[in-house]
């Protein structure tokens, strides 16, 4: 699968709302309003995975190489798992809940 055709808008499962694609390059896993993602990889891009559950963000952390990445636990399964941040992008993430997962940490 193309970066281009995973870079899609979706409606968030879990609050609703309409998320547009990126428009930095990179591609949308996750909601910039509430952060939550779907367990759909099993490997990232992938689409391999048969759970399909809300994925929550639990905590934040900082990599040297991809900056500020969000980390994720499934809500059915448990599986975690870590994904940049959007950032210079038309719907960049909510730095009000990514401040309060640094802070929670």
């Amino acid at each position: 699968m193309s970066r281009k055709s995973e870079n899609t808008g979706f409606i968030c499962e879990n609050c609703g709302r309409r998320v547009e694609p990126v428009t930095n390059g990179s591609y949308r896993n996750h909601c910039p309003y509430c952060l939550c993602s779907k367990h759909v990889d099993v490997m990232p891009g992938d689409r391999a995975s048969d759970c399909g559950g809300i994925m929550e963000p639990v905590g934040a952390d900082y990599n040297g190489a991809k900056g500020w990445m969000i980390i994720h636990r499934c809500r059915s399964c448990g599986y975690t798992t870590r994904n940049k941040v959007a950032e210079n992008t038309v719907q960049s993430d909510s730095r009000e809940l990514l401040m309060k997962l640094v802070s929670e940490k």
